[in-house]
């Protein structure tokens, strides 16, 4: 029999190497590299060893009924879930420390406790005391949720297969280990263990569990990437410190639309769930000054409407200065060299500061022409008018291109106030909702009805 060959895997990503060194030549991160101990078939075995059974095979079409959910109460958890909590699903949510996780699925604990299921929390970081202190804090301490204090995989596995509860908070799968695998907890291979077992549990018993994870200074789930392929949902909680805001993102989700976002507000009692995230997105916002500019997005299935600000100064430095906080920067250095090229507006000699108000992360093309009217506005000191917002894509060539759910964007806009849009000419729109539609065919034109430049 060939003898086991010891594999070298990365912590930081899950890449496997074939020898131990320094750096990861999958990811670059150094002093990642773990050994991990070899799977071993042993005698009979081997997947020839033994005939299997047959599996049963069905077609595509079904008389069952969608899943039945349970919802929590809390309307912005909900709707990134999908409509509710799906009995015997895997759920995986990570977070910057400090951001609120532990936090989020206490009071998420609570809410499935008090709408009539039974919760659990197990946590492995905290001892009973401080949960219980934090339940106080936060007024939950009627709520009827089942806590323990455990790190050994298989005593929890135990305890919830006794319980049978229909939620399981888990805090955190790093902190968990296996007396199966020989390695330290919070490793690739006790990682990947520790959510194999969980999740198997979840299908074979019908509890939804929900697993907090920790997240790397990239702002990735840490341990391998299998575990995410594991779950059925993976969230992401979102935020930046000095702002009272937290998204919680659904990048995957097998019982609903991946993309889904909830938004919450950081008080003194906990996490408080935000109806309508563009008007407090907007609250701060008061007399028009020159760089900013109002975006209509889409996020999810919801439009939200965020504030572009951005900021052009001459610079001192031979190299000046580019800072984008809450955008794509390769996307922003790429609308600079458009303005450059094709509308024939200079950045050089000028540093560039972007920012999205409220600690909002946008990643769509469509805040591609909003970027670029706040970079021209701060740039020529113009304010731009303060009931008017802005969508579209830039192309390489000028161009302004289409993007989906224009109706929607111009209806959130409307609701809030907002009389004016400035979107591509060829963008199809059935229905204004009421609103003033301007189009442009490419920057070159807006910048010349909009500041008299181009």
């Amino acid at each position: 029999m060939a003898k086991p060959v010891t594999a070298f895997t990365c912590t930081a990503c899950g890449a496997s190497h074939r020898k131990w060194s320094g750096r990861c030549d999958a990811c670059g991160e150094w002093n990642s590299i773990v050994e991990e101990a070899p799977l071993s078939q042993g005698p009979g075995r081997g997947l020839g060893a033994a005939r299997g059974r047959v599996i049963p095979l069905t077609g595509l079409s079904s008389d069952e009924p969608p899943p039945a959910r349970s919802a929590s109460g809390i309307a912005e958890l909900d709707r990134v879930l999908g409509g509710g909590l799906v009995p015997g699903s895997a759920i995986l949510v990570g977070g910057d420390p400090g951001i609120g996780k532990s936090t989020l699925m206490l009071q998420a604990a609570a809410a499935f406790a008090r709408a009539g299921a039974r919760a659990v929390y197990v946590s492995g970081e905290e001892a009973g005391a401080q949960l219980r202190m934090r339940a106080g804090r936060l007024g939950l301490a009627d709520a009827p949720v089942r806590l323990g204090t455990e790190t050994a995989l298989r005593d929890i596995l135990t305890t919830l297969d006794t319980e049978r509860p229909d939620v399981a908070v888990i805090d955190s799968i790093q902190t968990l280990w296996s007396d199966t695998v020989d390695a330290a907890p919070g490793s690739v291979g006790q990682v990947r263990a520790a959510a194999h077992e969980l999740v198997t549990f979840a299908k074979r018993s019908g509890v939804a569990v929900i697993l907090v994870g920790h997240v790397t200074k990239d702002g990735q789930i840490a341990g391998p990437r299998v575990v995410e392929h594991m779950v059925d949902t993976v969230l992401y909680f979102e935020g930046e410190r000095g702002h009272q805001f937290r998204i919680l993102r659904a990048v995957k989700n097998r019982f609903g639309p991946a993309g889904e976002i909830g938004v919450f507000e950081m008080t003194g009692g906990g996490l408080a769930e935000v109806a309508n995230p563009s008007a407090l997105f907007l609250s701060e916002r008061g007399q028009p000054n020159p760089g900013s500019a109002v975006f209509a997005g889409i996020e999810g299935t919801r439009p939200v409407l965020t504030e572009i600000q951005a900021l052009v100064a001459p610079s001192t430095l031979a190299s000046p200065r580019r800072t984008v906080v809450g955008l794509d920067g390769g996307r922003v250095s790429t609308i600079l060299a458009v303005l450059e090229a094709r509308c024939g507006v200079p950045f050089a000699g000028l540093d560039v500061f972007l920012n999205v108000a409220g600690g909002m992360r946008v990643s769509e093309p469509a805040a591609d022409l909003a970027i670029a009217a706040a970079l021209l506005s701060a740039r020529e000191d113009h304010a731009l008018p303060a009931e008017t917002v802005f969508f579209g894509e830039v192309s390489l060539s000028g161009a302004l291109r289409p993007v989906g759910q224009a109706e929607n964007r111009l209806k959130e806009a409307r609701k809030l106030g907002f009389s004016q849009a400035i979107l591509p000419t060829v963008q199809k729109v059935e229905g204004t909702d009421g609103m003033r539609v301007t189009r442009a065919a490419d920057l070159t034109s807006f910048t010349g009805e909009t500041f008299g430049a181009g």
